[in-house]
């Protein structure tokens, strides 16, 4: 069974073009006050940036069938572009006004055990991705790009 999806977006450069103009936990903080646009991904994915402070991001998402891999659980991916996500925005909230960011490197290790009962057999549970950035990074040393980050998945 096809099953369609309508996705909407609003134009990415009214953003970008914002992150100069503010401190990097202002620009972050406008996203969540929906002060300018989120990220399209963000609407592609169905994730939620929900709460920054300096050097750390929460962004929740609600799993569901879009979200699936080929054995009905939710894939790898998904929670390594909330990750990375939440990453980024940490890093983001220490940056001076005109400074962005890049991922240069995102590793993942993740390992679970395999449900008794399929994904799509049973409701997804909320979950949550936080990063915390390093302490007093320098916007030109390495330490910049990198976040310490937790995720978990809540409770059903």
């Amino acid at each position: 069974m096809i099953r369609p999806r309508t996705i909407t977006w609003s134009d990415p450069q009214v953003t970008a073009a914002a992150v100069g103009q503010r401190s990097g936990l202002e620009f972050v903080q406008d996203l969540i006050a929906e002060r300018m646009p989120g990220p399209p991904l963000a609407a592609v994915l169905g994730f939620t940036l929900d709460h920054a402070e300096f050097g750390s991001a929460t962004f929740g998402l609600e799993p569901g069938e879009e979200h699936y891999n080929p054995i009905g659980s939710v894939h790898g991916g998904v929670y390594a572009t909330l990750l990375d996500s939440a990453a980024g925005c940490a890093v983001q909230t220490v940056l001076p006004p005109g400074t962005g960011y890049t991922s240069l490197d995102l590793t993942v290790k993740s390992c679970a055990r395999s449900p008794s009962t399929p994904a799509r057999s049973a409701p997804s549970a909320p979950s949550s991705t936080t990063a915390a950035a390093p302490p007093s990074p320098r916007p030109n040393s390495s330490t910049a790009g990198t976040a310490c980050s937790r995720m978990r998945r809540a409770a059903a």
